[in-house]
């Protein structure tokens, strides 16, 4: 999955992407509205954390963009009140979901996750493909009953193969939704993650190299 933070106060932006990318989750993180706008209008997200009140665009107007560019990307909205009145009018912008602050970090991971499998074709909340089992809420993986410890990227390459469904994913594919912007595109990471990946999977092999194509499970 995919999210951008838009949070004006860079601690608060800082900790929320710190702790999604514990999540396996690719984070691009901007501090203002008009930055906003220029990474949506570059990058396919899931998910836009997005805070109401920011400087240069205010997150009503970000909001309004995401809704008339006809994206399937879903937006949380953050606000510092929890008025009625004010979740409300946010909903009736376009925003998906609305969180007051102060929130719990386990609901906004809760309430990211509904919103990335809303913002995709319904799966099955347990992915299960090739003798293996994928639990995204949990973070658990298993091959034939076998728990598999996986470093966050490399449950983030695996969750977005088993999506595949059996098509072809190009590297550029893995890199957009398991990496964040900062990633060289150049660098051999998706390469390394997918070999560390196939050994810790086991025999017998069930990730397939495409030459000049990707890798398909």
């Amino acid at each position: 999955m995919r999210v951008l933070v838009v949070e004006d106060e860079q601690l608060l932006a800082d900790a929320v992407a710190t702790g999604l990318r514990r999540q396996a989750m690719a984070v691009d993180v901007v501090y203002d509205g008009a930055a906003a706008t220029e990474r949506i209008d570059l990058n396919d997200y899931d998910v836009v954390v997005l805070d109401r009140d920011l400087p240069l665009l205010h997150g009503d107007d970000v909001c309004r963009y995401i809704v008339a560019s006809g994206l399937p990307t879903r937006v949380l909205m953050l606000t510092a009140s929890g008025d009625v009145s004010d979740r409300v009018e946010g909903l009736e912008i376009g925003a998906d979901d609305y969180l007051p602050k102060p929130f719990a970090f386990t609901e906004l991971i809760a309430r990211v996750r509904a919103l990335g499998r809303r913002a995709t074709a319904p799966l099955p909340p347990v992915l299960e493909r090739a003798g293996i089992t994928l639990d995204p809420n949990r973070r658990e993986v298993s091959r034939g009953g076998r728990a598999i410890q996986l470093a966050p990227k490399e449950f983030a390459v695996l969750e977005v193969l088993m999506r595949g469904e059996g098509a072809v994913v190009s590297a550029e594919q893995l890199l957009e939704k398991a990496w964040d912007e900062n990633t060289d595109p150049f660098t051999n990471v998706v390469r390394v993650t997918v070999m560390t990946l196939r050994r810790k999977l086991g025999d017998p092999p069930v990730i397939t190299t495409v030459p000049g194509a990707g890798y398909r499970i």
